[in-house]
Order: C-alpha cells, then structure tokens, then sequence
C-alpha cells in the first residue's frame, strides 16, 4: 500500500503475509464427520427408504450428490424427510458411509445393483463422470 502524506512524501506500508496451513485438516474433517454422524448430532435430514430411517446432514449430502443438492435447493426445510423409492436399506446406509468416510466395503455379488444405486443417486466418486464430447 502506497500513501501519499500532506508534505507530499511517499510512504510505503507493505503487510507481510502468512500462509497458514492445517496438515491434518482432511483427515480431522473425515473424522469429525464420521463422529457427527455416529452421534447423531447436528443431522438436519432424514433418508427413509424400506421402511427404515437414517439421520444425515444435508450439507454432506449435497456436497457428494449433486441429486440431494437439487432436491434439497427445491425444497427449503428445516429438517426434511427424503423418502427413495427402489433404494435398499442396505444400499443407502453404504453411500452414507462413503459420503461421510470416503470409503466403503461392498461384496462382489452386490457390486453392480449398488453401483446403479449410486448413480441413480449421483453420488460423488461412485458414479460415473460425464463422457468427454468427442471432437471430429
């Protein structure tokens, strides 16, 4: 920064910097994800699909799916109750786990039906990209 005083002098007043760096930040966000999930604290939607219910939180949720983004934009509330039609439990509970982890174990057996899942679901990571329009 320049300034110029009443004399007419130039006085240069440089602010120095600092870059300030968490090392463990990703990490220490998984975690705490994870723990606010197992806890159950602070969830502000519920996900219901055969008949059972899971707790999440909506900024996860929109931050991993760009389907709960829209859906939850659309529909304003403080704490909404998502129903999926044709989502296994099973299915919902392990997209939850690899939003909230990055991570999940699934069989082989139900690899392909949990895959079409996630997609369905536009999960973030599990859910195929957009193909690149080819040019001629």
């Amino acid at each position: 920064m320049v300034c110029t005083s009443k004399c007419g002098f130039i006085m240069a007043h440089e602010q120095q910097q600092f870059f300030l760096k968490w090392n463990d930040f990703q990490s220490n966000m998984v975690s705490s994800f994870k723990h606010l999930r197992d806890e159950k604290s602070f969830t502000d939607v519920t996900l219901a699909c055969e008949g059972q219910t899971c707790k999440a939180h909506k900024m996860v949720l929109s931050a991993c799916s760009p389907y709960f983004k829209t859906l939850l934009e659309e529909n304003p509330s403080k704490h909404p109750i998502i129903i999926l039609k044709d989502v296994p439990f099973s299915h919902l509970q392990s997209i939850l786990e690899f939003m909230y982890a990055g991570e999940v174990n699934v069989s082989q057996e139900q690899l392909p039906a949990f895959l079409k899942t996630a997609e369905r679901l536009k999960v973030k990571g599990l859910a195929e990209a957009p193909q690149a329009i080819k040019r001629e």
